[in-house]
């Protein structure tokens, strides 16, 4: 059912999107355009043994009953934003053999097939949600996700910019393995990965944005972002980490000079463009200011499953009228892990248009 739904998505995409992107209009820049985004893209659904189980330990274990298509099916249906989760593992096989795996067992049931290729077992870094528990991903890879990325658009030429928010998990979870640290070491090699698959021409830079001007926020609040026309091909990433990491981003990086990331740095920073705030209800005026004022926005239309299991589209709607350029959802299909109609998307079946 889930093929048929997405067949046909397919098919109303294809013949509204160009309906709704007026690709005449030579004065577009990237911040005029409203996309509809995933939120933890990579993420393949928690086997029912295993959720079962967590369900048990905690209730609000429900906010992780969802799944994805591929990326690259996203990117077909639509989607103009992805967001990736990585895990930093320099020498490989940190993360092998999670105990989620011993868990179904345990439950008297035969896990269903992992990391067969022995992925994990690679250096560099992992994709997924959680370690030792939400583990299973479309690609577990880092630089796999972004070699599936780049295939897509290579066949698709001519396709908007591509957002893609990336966060870097390190915190620790009782009775599971600490993950490795997010130090200088690993952001750097974040950094070096996307370089690695994407070559400048692919990308759309702090340094691009910046160009002549001194700093970052000066070039977006003074001449605004690149014309729609100049950037297409491309994808832009984004650190989603505040604070340390952040910082410790930027000490390698500064002014963001030579960076493959711009950073989600508060207004009034010389590196401030890009803002990740995800509660359009709560954050609905400073989002509509910061539009306003020439930053790019991203915010969610749902978050734990709750919008979708009470069929509520207020945050939705906030989130459209707020003016934020990407909207990140995990419905842009209904779910198909508990009955909800629940979906997100604009006009016509659309996931990109003006932004109004």
């Amino acid at each position: 059912m889930k093929t048929i739904y997405l067949l046909i998505s397919l098919v109303l995409t294809a013949f509204f999107v160009k309906k709704t992107l007026p690709e005449q209009k030579g004065n577009l820049k990237m911040t005029d355009i409203q996309v509809i985004g995933s939120h933890n893209s990579y993420k393949v659904a928690i086997e029912k043994p295993l959720f079962e189980y967590l369900l048990q330990k905690n209730p609000a274990m429900s906010g992780l009953e969802y799944e994805h298509i591929t990326l690259s099916e996203q990117l077909e249906l639509g989607l103009r934003s992805l967001e990736l989760d990585v895990f930093h593992d320099p020498e490989g096989g940190y993360y092998s053999n999670p105990k989620g795996l011993d868990i179904v067992k345990a439950a008297g049931a035969e896990p269903k097939p992992f990391d067969e290729e022995k992925k994990l077992q690679t250096p560099g870094l992992k994709v997924f949600h959680v370690q030792e528990i939400d583990f299973r991903s479309h690609k577990l890879v880092f630089k796999e996700a972004l070699e599936e990325l780049k295939s897509w658009s290579d066949a698709n030429e001519g396709h908007n910019p591509i957002v893609i928010t990336v966060n870097t998990k390190d915190g620790e979870i009782p009775n599971t393995r600490k993950p490795l640290p997010f130090d200088t070491e690993a952001l750097k090699n974040l950094n070096a990965e996307i370089l690695a698959v994407f070559s400048s021409e692919r990308l759309v830079t702090p340094d691009l944005v910046r160009g002549d001007f001194d700093t970052l926020e000066e070039a977006v609040l003074k001449q605004g972002w690149p014309l729609l026309g100049k950037v297409r091909n491309r994808f832009l990433f984004v650190l989603d980490e505040g604070g340390e990491k952040m910082e410790t981003y930027l000490s390698s990086y500064p002014n963001l000079k030579g960076a493959a990331l711009f950073v989600n740095q508060e207004e009034g920073n010389p590196t401030a463009a890009f803002r990740i705030l995800n509660d359009p209800i709560e954050s609905f005026e400073q989002i509509k200011k910061l539009v306003s004022l020439g930053y790019m926005v991203r915010t969610r239309a749902d978050a734990n499953t709750q919008e979708a299991r009470d069929n509520d589209y207020n945050r939705f709607e906030k989130a459209k009228a707020s003016g934020a350029q990407i909207i990140t959802t995990d419905y842009y299909l209904p779910s198909t892990l508990f009955k909800s109609d629940f979906k997100v998307s604009f006009e016509n079946d659309s996931y990109e248009r003006i932004r109004e």
